[in-house]
Protein backbone atom coordinates (compact mmCIF):
# COMPACT_ATOMS: atom_id res chain seq x y z
CA UNK A 1 0.00 0.00 0.00
CA UNK A 2 3.07 2.77 0.51
CA UNK A 3 4.93 3.82 -2.82
CA UNK A 4 7.68 6.96 -2.02
CA UNK A 5 8.21 9.35 -4.60
CA UNK A 6 11.90 8.32 -3.97
CA UNK A 7 15.61 9.66 -4.72
CA UNK A 8 16.18 12.96 -6.17
CA UNK A 9 19.71 12.95 -6.57
CA UNK A 10 22.87 14.67 -7.75
CA UNK A 11 26.53 14.28 -7.05
CA UNK A 12 27.46 17.35 -5.85
CA UNK A 13 29.23 19.08 -8.90
CA UNK A 14 28.58 16.05 -11.25
CA UNK A 15 25.53 17.28 -13.12
CA UNK A 16 27.59 18.68 -15.87
CA UNK A 17 29.04 15.44 -16.40
CA UNK A 18 25.67 13.70 -16.04
CA UNK A 19 24.60 16.08 -19.25
CA UNK A 20 27.38 15.24 -21.17
CA UNK A 21 26.97 11.24 -20.69
CA UNK A 22 23.25 11.61 -21.56
CA UNK A 23 23.31 14.11 -24.21
CA UNK A 24 21.18 16.73 -21.77
CA UNK A 25 19.21 15.33 -18.84
CA UNK A 26 16.01 15.69 -21.14
CA UNK A 27 17.37 12.93 -23.33
CA UNK A 28 17.61 10.44 -20.42
CA UNK A 29 13.41 10.79 -19.57
CA UNK A 30 11.94 7.35 -19.82
CA UNK A 31 8.58 6.38 -20.41
CA UNK A 32 6.99 3.60 -17.98
CA UNK A 33 6.73 0.78 -20.41
CA UNK A 34 3.28 -0.41 -21.47
CA UNK A 35 4.47 -4.07 -20.80
CA UNK A 36 4.99 -3.13 -17.14
CA UNK A 37 1.41 -1.37 -16.52
CA UNK A 38 -0.40 -3.76 -18.88
CA UNK A 39 -2.29 -5.31 -16.10
CA UNK A 40 -4.38 -2.21 -15.43
CA UNK A 41 -6.26 -2.74 -19.00
CA UNK A 42 -7.90 -5.46 -16.77
CA UNK A 43 -8.52 -9.14 -18.18
CA UNK A 44 -11.48 -8.54 -20.59
CA UNK A 45 -14.64 -10.46 -20.77
CA UNK A 46 -14.61 -13.65 -18.79
CA UNK A 47 -14.92 -16.29 -22.39
CA UNK A 48 -16.74 -19.19 -22.25
CA UNK A 49 -14.71 -21.88 -20.96
CA UNK A 50 -12.35 -19.33 -19.47
CA UNK A 51 -11.12 -19.90 -15.96
CA UNK A 52 -13.30 -17.83 -13.19
CA UNK A 53 -10.03 -18.00 -10.79
CA UNK A 54 -7.81 -15.72 -13.25
CA UNK A 55 -10.62 -13.26 -14.07
CA UNK A 56 -10.40 -12.61 -10.56
CA UNK A 57 -6.86 -12.74 -10.25
CA UNK A 58 -6.32 -10.49 -12.63
CA UNK A 59 -8.28 -7.67 -10.58
CA UNK A 60 -6.95 -8.17 -7.25
CA UNK A 61 -3.39 -8.19 -8.15
CA UNK A 62 -4.51 -4.62 -8.90
CA UNK A 63 -4.29 -4.19 -4.70
CA UNK A 64 -2.30 -1.37 -3.34
CA UNK A 65 0.59 -3.24 -1.71
CA UNK A 66 3.42 -1.61 0.76
CA UNK A 67 6.25 -0.85 -1.53
CA UNK A 68 4.83 -1.93 -4.43
CA UNK A 69 6.17 -5.32 -3.10
CA UNK A 70 2.83 -7.85 -4.52
CA UNK A 71 4.09 -9.84 -1.79
CA UNK A 72 1.12 -12.36 -2.83
CA UNK A 73 1.16 -16.05 -3.63
CA UNK A 74 -1.93 -18.29 -5.07
CA UNK A 75 -2.46 -21.96 -5.58
CA UNK A 76 -5.54 -23.43 -7.37
CA UNK A 77 -5.02 -26.86 -7.07
CA UNK A 78 -8.37 -27.12 -5.18
CA UNK A 79 -11.23 -26.56 -8.13
CA UNK A 80 -13.40 -23.63 -7.20
CA UNK A 81 -10.64 -22.41 -4.52
CA UNK A 82 -8.19 -19.47 -4.04
CA UNK A 83 -5.67 -19.93 -1.45
CA UNK A 84 -3.79 -17.24 -0.74
CA UNK A 85 0.08 -17.25 0.99
CA UNK A 86 2.36 -14.61 1.72
CA UNK A 87 5.55 -14.74 -0.58
CA UNK A 88 8.05 -14.92 2.56
CA UNK A 89 11.09 -13.39 0.12
CA UNK A 90 9.06 -10.08 -0.63
CA UNK A 91 8.61 -8.66 3.17
CA UNK A 92 10.02 -5.39 4.47
CA UNK A 93 11.81 -6.63 7.93
CA UNK A 94 13.28 -3.08 8.58
CA UNK A 95 10.40 -0.97 7.92
CA UNK A 96 7.52 -3.45 8.62
CA UNK A 97 9.16 -5.32 11.34
CA UNK A 98 6.32 -7.36 12.26
CA UNK A 99 4.33 -7.66 8.88
CA UNK A 100 1.29 -5.40 9.80
CA UNK A 101 1.88 -3.71 6.33
CA UNK A 102 1.71 -6.72 4.77
CA UNK A 103 -1.11 -8.41 6.23
CA UNK A 104 -2.83 -5.02 5.33
CA UNK A 105 -1.87 -5.76 1.67
CA UNK A 106 -3.19 -8.79 1.74
CA UNK A 107 -6.51 -7.61 2.84
CA UNK A 108 -6.93 -5.55 -0.29
CA UNK A 109 -6.25 -8.46 -2.56
CA UNK A 110 -8.89 -10.32 -1.02
CA UNK A 111 -11.39 -7.57 -0.90
CA UNK A 112 -10.44 -6.35 -4.67
CA UNK A 113 -11.05 -10.37 -5.11
CA UNK A 114 -14.97 -10.26 -3.54
CA UNK A 115 -15.73 -7.22 -5.49
CA UNK A 116 -14.76 -9.14 -8.98
CA UNK A 117 -16.24 -12.46 -7.59
CA UNK A 118 -19.71 -10.33 -7.13
CA UNK A 119 -19.30 -8.98 -10.29
CA UNK A 120 -19.40 -12.56 -11.90
CA UNK A 121 -22.59 -13.18 -9.57
CA UNK A 122 -20.06 -15.60 -7.46
CA UNK A 123 -20.03 -15.34 -3.23
CA UNK A 124 -16.06 -15.49 -2.38
CA UNK A 125 -16.61 -17.39 1.00
CA UNK A 126 -12.84 -16.49 2.69
CA UNK A 127 -12.05 -18.09 5.50
CA UNK A 128 -8.86 -15.99 7.63
CA UNK A 129 -5.75 -18.24 8.26
CA UNK A 130 -7.14 -21.36 7.86
CA UNK A 131 -4.19 -23.39 9.62
CA UNK A 132 -4.14 -21.06 12.30
CA UNK A 133 -3.32 -17.34 12.76
CA UNK A 134 0.19 -15.98 12.70
CA UNK A 135 1.98 -14.76 15.93
CA UNK A 136 1.62 -11.08 16.45
CA UNK A 137 5.62 -10.49 15.70
CA UNK A 138 6.09 -12.32 12.38
CA UNK A 139 4.64 -14.71 10.22
CA UNK A 140 5.38 -17.76 8.41
CA UNK A 141 4.14 -20.07 4.84
CA UNK A 142 0.48 -20.87 6.51
CA UNK A 143 -1.92 -19.76 4.74
CA UNK A 144 -3.45 -16.50 4.75
CA UNK A 145 -6.76 -17.52 3.57
CA UNK A 146 -8.61 -19.89 1.76
CA UNK A 147 -11.49 -18.57 -0.79
CA UNK A 148 -14.36 -21.17 -1.84
CA UNK A 149 -16.15 -19.84 -5.05
CA UNK A 150 -20.13 -19.89 -4.98
CA UNK A 151 -22.53 -19.50 -7.33
CA UNK A 152 -25.06 -16.61 -5.92
CA UNK A 153 -27.03 -15.37 -9.20
CA UNK A 154 -28.92 -12.64 -7.17
CA UNK A 155 -26.11 -11.43 -5.25
CA UNK A 156 -25.71 -7.68 -5.38
CA UNK A 157 -22.92 -6.00 -7.39
CA UNK A 158 -20.23 -3.93 -5.51
CA UNK A 159 -20.41 -0.39 -6.81
CA UNK A 160 -17.21 0.50 -6.13
CA UNK A 161 -15.85 -1.92 -8.21
CA UNK A 162 -15.82 0.41 -11.72
CA UNK A 163 -13.17 2.09 -9.75
CA UNK A 164 -10.59 -0.47 -9.73
CA UNK A 165 -8.70 0.24 -12.75
CA UNK A 166 -8.44 3.71 -11.71
CA UNK A 167 -7.17 3.67 -8.75
CA UNK A 168 -4.03 4.91 -8.47
CA UNK A 169 -1.85 6.42 -5.45
CA UNK A 170 -1.38 10.03 -5.99
CA UNK A 171 2.33 11.18 -4.71
CA UNK A 172 2.15 14.44 -6.64
CA UNK A 173 1.40 17.94 -5.01
CA UNK A 174 -2.44 18.34 -4.03
CA UNK A 175 -4.22 21.65 -5.03
CA UNK A 176 -4.10 23.21 -0.81
CA UNK A 177 -6.83 25.68 -2.62
CA UNK A 178 -9.49 23.07 -2.93
CA UNK A 179 -11.36 21.55 0.54
CA UNK A 180 -11.97 18.40 0.47
CA UNK A 181 -15.74 19.03 0.62
CA UNK A 182 -17.77 17.50 3.83
CA UNK A 183 -19.87 15.02 1.58
CA UNK A 184 -16.75 13.65 0.15
CA UNK A 185 -15.09 12.78 3.48
CA UNK A 186 -18.45 10.91 4.56
CA UNK A 187 -18.67 8.83 1.33
CA UNK A 188 -15.23 7.15 2.10
CA UNK A 189 -16.19 6.88 5.96
CA UNK A 190 -19.34 5.06 4.99
CA UNK A 191 -17.55 2.94 2.53
CA UNK A 192 -16.59 1.01 5.11
CA UNK A 193 -20.04 0.51 7.39
CA UNK A 194 -19.70 -2.13 9.58
CA UNK A 195 -15.84 -2.79 9.00
CA UNK A 196 -14.80 -2.47 12.41
CA UNK A 197 -12.60 0.04 11.61
CA UNK A 198 -12.76 3.99 12.39
CA UNK A 199 -12.40 6.56 9.97
CA UNK A 200 -11.77 9.85 10.83
CA UNK A 201 -10.22 12.96 9.12
CA UNK A 202 -8.97 16.39 9.32
CA UNK A 203 -9.07 19.40 6.94
CA UNK A 204 -8.49 22.88 6.17
CA UNK A 205 -10.87 23.91 9.07
CA UNK A 206 -8.91 22.61 11.65
CA UNK A 207 -5.60 24.37 10.85
CA UNK A 208 -3.59 23.94 14.12
CA UNK A 209 -4.36 20.06 14.18
CA UNK A 210 -3.73 19.99 10.08
CA UNK A 211 -0.71 21.54 10.83
CA UNK A 212 0.38 18.82 13.62
CA UNK A 213 -0.02 16.66 11.33
CA UNK A 214 2.26 17.79 8.76
CA UNK A 215 4.91 18.51 11.05
CA UNK A 216 4.42 14.43 11.91
CA UNK A 217 4.83 13.20 9.04
CA UNK A 218 7.59 15.43 8.13
CA UNK A 219 9.58 14.11 10.89
CA UNK A 220 8.59 10.33 11.08
CA UNK A 221 9.97 10.73 6.85
CA UNK A 222 13.49 12.44 8.11
CA UNK A 223 13.28 9.75 10.52
CA UNK A 224 13.15 6.72 7.92
CA UNK A 225 15.67 8.18 5.53
CA UNK A 226 18.43 9.34 8.49
CA UNK A 227 18.24 5.68 9.39
CA UNK A 228 20.71 3.31 7.60
CA UNK A 229 18.80 0.38 7.60
CA UNK A 230 15.76 1.31 6.72
CA UNK A 231 16.49 3.88 3.98
CA UNK A 232 18.68 0.79 2.27
CA UNK A 233 15.99 -1.11 2.54
CA UNK A 234 14.01 0.87 0.31
CA UNK A 235 17.33 1.50 -2.26
CA UNK A 236 17.06 -2.26 -2.38
CA UNK A 237 13.66 -1.63 -3.76
CA UNK A 238 14.28 1.26 -6.30
CA UNK A 239 14.19 0.25 -9.65
CA UNK A 240 15.82 3.00 -12.02
CA UNK A 241 15.02 3.11 -15.72
CA UNK A 242 12.57 1.61 -18.15
CA UNK A 243 14.35 -1.65 -18.57
CA UNK A 244 14.66 -2.06 -14.35
CA UNK A 245 10.78 -1.57 -14.07
CA UNK A 246 10.32 -3.77 -16.89
CA UNK A 247 12.53 -6.59 -15.48
CA UNK A 248 11.17 -6.43 -12.15
CA UNK A 249 7.35 -4.44 -12.40
CA UNK A 250 7.26 -4.33 -8.92
CA UNK A 251 8.75 -1.70 -6.04
CA UNK A 252 9.89 1.71 -6.52
CA UNK A 253 9.94 2.97 -10.04
CA UNK A 254 12.39 5.91 -10.88
CA UNK A 255 11.82 7.33 -14.57
CA UNK A 256 13.35 10.78 -13.89
CA UNK A 257 16.33 12.37 -16.29
CA UNK A 258 18.61 12.82 -13.37
CA UNK A 259 18.75 9.20 -11.75
CA UNK A 260 18.48 7.96 -15.10
CA UNK A 261 21.62 9.84 -16.15
CA UNK A 262 23.65 9.05 -13.16
CA UNK A 263 22.66 5.17 -13.61
CA UNK A 264 23.83 5.20 -17.23
CA UNK A 265 26.93 6.56 -15.90
CA UNK A 266 27.43 4.39 -12.96
CA UNK A 267 27.36 7.37 -10.75
CA UNK A 268 23.58 5.87 -8.88
CA UNK A 269 25.28 4.07 -6.11
CA UNK A 270 22.06 2.03 -4.12
CA UNK A 271 24.60 0.23 -1.97
CA UNK A 272 26.03 3.00 0.32
CA UNK A 273 24.50 4.55 3.13
CA UNK A 274 23.42 8.33 2.74
CA UNK A 275 24.64 10.58 5.62
CA UNK A 276 21.42 12.75 6.64
CA UNK A 277 23.36 15.95 5.50
CA UNK A 278 23.99 14.49 1.50
CA UNK A 279 21.57 15.96 -1.14
CA UNK A 280 20.16 12.75 -1.69
CA UNK A 281 18.43 12.88 1.80
CA UNK A 282 18.17 16.63 2.31
CA UNK A 283 16.56 17.04 -1.24
CA UNK A 284 13.92 14.60 -0.10
CA UNK A 285 13.01 15.71 2.96
CA UNK A 286 12.31 19.44 1.00
CA UNK A 287 10.52 17.66 -1.83
CA UNK A 288 8.11 15.76 0.47
CA UNK A 289 7.65 18.36 2.94
CA UNK A 290 6.39 20.90 -0.07
CA UNK A 291 4.04 18.01 -0.81
CA UNK A 292 2.17 17.72 2.39
CA UNK A 293 2.80 21.85 2.82
CA UNK A 294 -0.09 21.32 -0.20
CA UNK A 295 -1.91 18.56 1.27
CA UNK A 296 -5.67 19.99 2.59
CA UNK A 297 -6.49 16.61 4.24
CA UNK A 298 -5.65 13.60 5.92
CA UNK A 299 -7.71 10.49 6.84
CA UNK A 300 -7.11 8.15 9.40
CA UNK A 301 -8.39 4.59 9.81
CA UNK A 302 -7.96 3.02 13.82
CA UNK A 303 -9.28 -0.72 14.81
CA UNK A 304 -9.92 -1.42 18.43
CA UNK A 305 -7.01 -4.30 18.01
CA UNK A 306 -3.49 -5.00 16.17
CA UNK A 307 -4.24 -8.58 15.83
CA UNK A 308 -3.71 -9.99 12.21
CA UNK A 309 -7.45 -10.46 11.36
CA UNK A 310 -7.56 -7.30 12.26
CA UNK A 311 -4.86 -5.91 10.11
CA UNK A 312 -6.83 -8.11 7.17
CA UNK A 313 -9.68 -5.91 8.03
CA UNK A 314 -8.19 -2.34 7.69
CA UNK A 315 -6.44 -3.55 4.33
CA UNK A 316 -9.72 -4.34 3.31
CA UNK A 317 -11.42 -1.03 4.22
CA UNK A 318 -8.50 1.07 2.87
CA UNK A 319 -9.04 -0.07 -0.47
CA UNK A 320 -12.43 0.41 0.24
CA UNK A 321 -12.12 3.98 0.97
CA UNK A 322 -9.44 4.72 -1.63
CA UNK A 323 -11.89 3.57 -4.28
CA UNK A 324 -14.63 6.10 -3.27
CA UNK A 325 -11.71 8.70 -3.16
CA UNK A 326 -11.33 7.97 -6.74
CA UNK A 327 -15.18 7.81 -7.17
CA UNK A 328 -15.25 11.60 -6.26
CA UNK A 329 -12.11 12.56 -8.37
CA UNK A 330 -9.93 12.69 -4.74
CA UNK A 331 -6.35 11.57 -4.93
CA UNK A 332 -4.72 9.60 -1.76
CA UNK A 333 -1.22 8.45 -0.51
CA UNK A 334 -0.66 6.05 2.29
CA UNK A 335 2.03 7.79 4.96
CA UNK A 336 3.13 5.05 6.56
CA UNK A 337 6.52 5.93 8.13
CA UNK A 338 5.36 7.08 11.80
CA UNK A 339 3.10 3.84 12.03
CA UNK A 340 6.07 1.51 11.51
CA UNK A 341 6.89 -0.32 14.72
CA UNK A 342 11.04 0.16 14.64
CA UNK A 343 11.99 1.82 17.83
CA UNK A 344 13.08 5.19 15.63
CA UNK A 345 9.77 5.65 15.05
CA UNK A 346 8.54 5.84 19.00
CA UNK A 347 7.56 9.54 18.75
CA UNK A 348 6.04 9.95 15.46
CA UNK A 349 4.30 6.74 16.22
CA UNK A 350 2.90 8.31 19.70
CA UNK A 351 2.81 11.47 17.83
CA UNK A 352 -0.11 10.62 15.24
CA UNK A 353 -1.66 7.95 17.78
CA UNK A 354 -2.59 10.59 19.90
CA UNK A 355 -3.65 13.08 17.21
CA UNK A 356 -6.10 10.23 15.92
CA UNK A 357 -7.46 10.23 20.10
CA UNK A 358 -6.43 6.78 20.34
CA UNK A 359 -6.73 6.28 23.92
CA UNK A 360 -7.96 2.53 24.53
CA UNK A 361 -5.57 -0.54 25.51
CA UNK A 362 -4.79 -2.34 22.14
CA UNK A 363 -6.78 0.51 19.99
CA UNK A 364 -4.26 1.25 16.84
CA UNK A 365 -3.59 3.48 14.06
CA UNK A 366 -3.48 1.42 10.75
CA UNK A 367 -3.51 3.58 7.72
CA UNK A 368 -3.01 7.18 7.68
CA UNK A 369 -3.55 9.36 4.23
CA UNK A 370 -3.02 12.63 2.29
CA UNK A 371 -6.23 13.31 0.75
CA UNK A 372 -7.00 16.60 -2.07
CA UNK A 373 -7.20 17.26 -5.30
CA UNK A 374 -4.04 16.26 -7.70
CA UNK A 375 -3.37 15.60 -11.34
CA UNK A 376 -3.81 11.92 -12.43
CA UNK A 377 -1.14 10.04 -12.34
CA UNK A 378 -0.25 6.90 -14.29
CA UNK A 379 -0.38 3.43 -12.43
CA UNK A 380 2.35 1.17 -10.76
CA UNK A 381 4.04 -1.95 -12.47
CA UNK A 382 2.80 -5.17 -11.44
CA UNK A 383 3.76 -8.12 -12.17
CA UNK A 384 2.60 -10.80 -14.96
CA UNK A 385 -0.43 -13.12 -13.43
CA UNK A 386 1.33 -16.10 -13.65
CA UNK A 387 4.19 -14.95 -11.33
CA UNK A 388 1.46 -15.11 -8.25
CA UNK A 389 0.07 -18.97 -8.97
CA UNK A 390 2.52 -21.32 -7.50
CA UNK A 391 3.40 -23.98 -9.57
CA UNK A 392 1.89 -27.55 -8.43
Amino acid sequence: MQRRSFLRVTAGGMLGGTALGCAGLAGCSQAMPPQAIEAWRGPGPLLPGGDLRHWLLAFAILAPHSHNLQSWRVSLSTPGEIWLACDLTRLLPQTDPQARQIMMSHGTFLELLDMAAKEQGYGADITLFPEGVFSTEKIDTRPVARIRLLPAPAIKKEPLFAQVLLRHTNRSMYELSRDVPAAAWEAMRSSVDGAQVRVSHVGLAQAEVLAAHRRTASAAFAIELSTPRTVMESYALLRVGATEVLQHRDGLSLLAPLPVALARLGLFDRDSVPTPDDYATTSQIEDFDKKLASTPGFLVMTTPANDRVSQIRAGRAYVRVQLAATALGLAMQPLQQALQEYPEQRQPYADIHRLAGVSLPGETVQMWARVGYASPVEPAPRRRLQDFIVKT
